[in-house]
């Protein structure tokens, strides 16, 4: 195997493609672009931050899968909000799906290129 890995197609928003890779292999680590709430192959402007967090979580689901990993191989997450208002609601939905042995996480509030609510990033172990 090489010593990197891209995982998945390249990234498509509002036509345009991204200069990054959805996910990169290497060695035994998986590491995830952050993951922006999305609808319809738009960033997701509308909706609370509970639906905004789930959307992220689901393409993080997704884009693990393609490399064969789960959120249960997740170690490391940052997640970015754009209002700290919103971290109540965000850190619920996320503990929805990360309710036993969580990774390690950190929360931070700044400001987006988009009009979004909450970006996540993480890294996952292949065991």
């Amino acid at each position: 195997m090489p010593a990197k890995q891209i995982i998945g197609e390249p990234l498509i928003i509002n036509g345009r493609q991204l200069s990054l890779s959805r996910a990169v292999r290497a060695g035994n680590m998986l590491f995830l672009s952050g993951q922006i709430p999305m609808l319809d192959g738009k960033p997701m402007t509308t909706g609370t931050i509970e639906e905004q967090t789930r959307s992220c979580i689901e393409a993080i689901k997704q884009t693990l899968a393609l490399a064969n990993c789960s959120l249960d191989d997740v170690v490391k997450s940052t997640a970015y909000l754009k209002d700290r208002s919103d971290f109540a609601g965000f850190n619920a939905t996320y503990g929805e799906y990360f309710a036993e042995d969580p990774p390690a996480r950190s929360a931070l509030v700044c400001d987006f290129l988009v009009d979004i609510k909450v970006e996540i990033e993480c890294i996952a172990y292949i065991g």
